[in-house]
């Protein structure tokens, strides 16, 4: 499975973030990530925080970039089903998510009080995502998450046999 790698230049602006998360579910729909999945809605949020991020604490623009499993052509798909060897055996593929900006200030994550309207960005970023981080790119940095794909048969079977009866929900 090829990779396809999206980038997406942000200007320091809080109204950048929605245009993002509009460019951002084009790009997973284009590569076969439906926009009522959860992983798209998990990655979406994602983008959004880091985004936000960049935008409004550095003041500096930033680059959004994706690294997304390519969508298999349809010949590679014929292939596969006859038989053909060739074929990688990789999973459906992670999906990574970098914001780079040019400021040299390292991400520093809070822990929000219960009454705080901001400060958890970098926390949801670490509950969401399989792996986060952040290092030096040129005078900047590039803060990432990744994000693994579930094969769908995957999920089936967790799902297998529950019923409304056993999900707990609260309506607010």
């Amino acid at each position: 499975m090829q990779v396809l790698q999206v980038q997406l230049e942000v200007r320091p602006d809080p109204a950048e973030v929605g245009r993002a998360r509009r460019w951002a579910r084009s790009r997973l729909a284009g590569s076969g990530i439906e926009v009522d999945e959860s992983l798209a809605e998990t990655l979406i949020l994602l983008i959004s925080e880091l985004v936000t991020n960049a935008v409004v604490h550095t003041g500096c623009p930033a680059v959004l970039r994706m690294r997304l499993p390519d969508v298999p052509d349809v010949a590679e798909e014929a292939a596969g089903a006859a038989g053909a060897t060739g074929a990688t055996g990789a999973g459906p593929g992670t999906v990574r998510v970098e914001v780079a900006d040019t400021s040299a200030h390292p991400p520093v994550p809070r822990h929000a009080d219960g009454d705080a309207t901001n400060g958890r960005g970098l926390e949801l970023v670490e509950g969401l995502a399989d792996r986060w981080g952040w290092q030096t790119e040129g005078a900047g940095k590039s803060i990432w998450c990744e994000v693994d794909r579930c094969d769908a048969g995957v999920e089936a079977v967790a799902f297998e046999g529950t019923t409304y009866e056993d999900v707990a929900y609260e309506a607010v």
